[in-house]
């Protein structure tokens, strides 16, 4: 008898020697008055096998039929299907078959099919969770994952993602071929177009967001990254593990599961298709699992439409101007075409201005200079005595006598590519 059929012995026999009402016994139970009495009529019929349950031993009457389940195999079987876990594939039974199961359900007959193992549970370090912000834009994870995003149809790449961490929103993501800081220039300055401007951005201490060299610096450098956030006044806080951004790197693995899937059964071959698609995927996938933040306030700010984003997520330097009015940058030599004298910029400090396709630009007091590029001839070779010390000896030819020193046959000298043959 289980635990439940035992405690239903002690509140019958309870009833029976008066010691309990009927009433208090099925409260006690949990059941109805009526109920108990047929319980107990079983009980002075059959004894103790009255108490036990008339379902045990037989099916279930919400019991999967076979032939649904033969229909569920033959769907989980297929080879476009590996790899799906039960949440998925419940969720695409029931759009692509109409078969409406629960995840546990097809748990189970995914691993009597042979399809999925069953997972011990690990042993993991307890990491306490950081509470939400309250307000959708008060705090942005940014984070990038490099993985085979097309399987074997494509190349890996990098997703960038922008998440939430009130809401566990997607605000922007895209596929590029680099993590690097003009791949989350471009990315910015779509979401600063779409969603305006957060209060921070929470990211790893890549070094696209921190310089991480060690050195006796009394003032830590500023990337390119920091620079271009610190004139928007959106502030950037580095984790100090990948578990403080929890929020995005949860999402990166529902991505890593999800949008394969998703892509896989959509047959999408390039990632220029794979960006078409992304926004339908990141609406569906705001609508499954984000949730709502505690408060009603945003703190996106309005973008100032005076900024020239491009300007500001290009790569800024600085050159000092030589005498002759010439700008050295990536091993590189510009002439500036002015009208003024040249003492006007000459030993003078321009900024230096690079975007993504690689121009270069060079600004002074916030104006345009014009730069001609000088073409860099190589220089010629070096007449060199035979004598120097810096000449190189020729090696003798294949047939020179030198090679048949030592080497004889029958008293005659051989060449050495002879005897080697």
């Amino acid at each position: 008898m289980s635990s439940k059929e035992l405690a239903r012995k002690t509140a019958v026999e309870g009833a029976l020697d008066h010691r309990i009402t009927q009433t208090a016994a099925a409260s006690k139970l949990g059941i109805s008055a009526r109920q108990f009495r047929r319980i107990l009529q079983r009980y002075r019929q059959e004894g103790d096998a009255g108490l036990v349950s008339r379902k045990r031993g037989k099916p279930s009457n919400r019991r999967t039929g076979a032939e649904v389940q033969n229909t569920v195999w033959d769907f989980i079987k297929q080879p476009i299907m590996n790899g799906f876990g039960p949440t998925l594939m419940a969720e695409k039974l029931e759009k692509q078959k109409g078969i409406s199961l629960s995840k546990e359900t097809v748990r189970r007959l995914m691993i009597e099919a042979g399809v999925w193992k069953v997972k011990s549970k690990k042993v993991e370090e307890p990491h306490l969770s950081r509470p939400r912000r309250m307000s959708r834009g008060e705090l942005v994870q940014i984070d990038g994952s490099e993985h085979a995003w097309l399987e074997e149809r494509g190349p890996k790449a990098n997703l960038l993602v922008f998440v939430d961490d009130a809401t566990s929103e997607i605000l922007a993501a895209e596929f590029v071929p680099e993590e690097c800081f003009f791949s989350y220039g471009e990315l910015c300055k779509r979401y600063f177009k779409e969603h305006s401007l957060p209060k921070s951005f929470y990211s790893d201490r890549f070094s696209v967001f921190r310089d991480n060299h060690k050195g006796n610096l009394s003032d830590e450098p500023i990337t390119q990254f920091q620079r271009a956030l610190t004139v928007l006044d959106v502030e950037l806080i580095c984790a100090n593990s990948p578990q403080a951004k929890g929020r995005v790197e949860r999402a990166n693995e529902t991505l890593q599961d999800r949008l394969i899937k998703e892509m896989r059964l959509l047959d999408i071959r390039d990632y220029e298709q794979a960006n078409q698609y992304l926004p339908e995927f990141i609406l569906d996938y705001n609508r499954r699992f984000a949730v709502m933040p505690g408060s009603d306030v945003d703190f996106h700010r309005p973008l100032d439409t005076t900024l020239d984003l491009d300007f500001l997520f290009s790569i800024h330097d600085f050159r000092k101007v030589t005498k002759t009015l010439q700008i050295q940058y990536a091993g590189r030599v510009y002439q500036i075409l002015t009208r003024h004298p040249a003492y006007y910029y000459a030993k003078q400090e321009v900024l230096i201005t690079c975007d993504p396709t690689g121009s270069i630009s060079a600004w002074f007091s916030g104006s345009l200079l014009t730069l001609e590029e000088i073409e860099k001839r190589s220089k010629q070779a070096e007449v060199v005595s035979s004598k120097s010390a810096k000449a190189k000896p020729l090696p003798p030819a294949y047939d020179h006598p030198w090679r048949t020193y030592g080497k004889k046959i029958n008293g005659k000298p051989v060449l050495t590519t002879l005897l080697l043959e």
